[in-house]
């Protein structure tokens, strides 16, 4: 082994790194906002300075967070029409209202996880381990 190997597992674990992300943090010290505004990735950590402009998120959050809606609330639609027999305007209102409720909930945690996934993977520039941060 060389000096520039490493254990990536232990480096940069991936469940740590993915609970981080979903809470918004920076998967690498859990304590700076990962986000600035509803979407918009930090360019670096305000705590530890790591970089996070290498992201690649792309459309990755918003098909994710169509996913876990759509498996969510679709069980729930026919149960409740099933159980029910709401006006087709009641039904509409409730689970409108909830679909986009949950999608607002969910879609900067799912940013938050893709990051934090491509940062423990050493993903499109991620790779060189702190090489940027600051020394404090």
């Amino acid at each position: 082994m060389t000096d520039t190997t490493y254990d990536q597992e232990t480096d940069r674990p991936m469940r740590r790194s993915i609970l981080r992300g979903l809470a918004c943090r920076c998967p690498h010290c859990g304590k700076g906002r990962l986000l600035h505004s509803y979407l918009k990735v930090n360019d670096h950590c305000p705590e530890c300075g790591e970089e996070f402009f290498h992201h690649r998120a792309d459309d990755g959050p918003a098909y994710m967070t169509i996913l876990i809606v759509g498996h969510l609330l679709a069980p729930l639609i026919l149960w409740f029409f099933v159980a029910y027999r709401p006006e087709p305007m009641t039904m509409i209102a409730i689970f409108m209202t909830g679909s986009i409720a949950l999608s607002a909930v969910l879609l900067p945690r799912m940013k938050g996880m893709i990051v934090a996934i491509q940062w423990a993977q050493r993903m499109h520039g991620f790779a060189h381990a702190g090489a940027s941060r600051r020394n404090d």
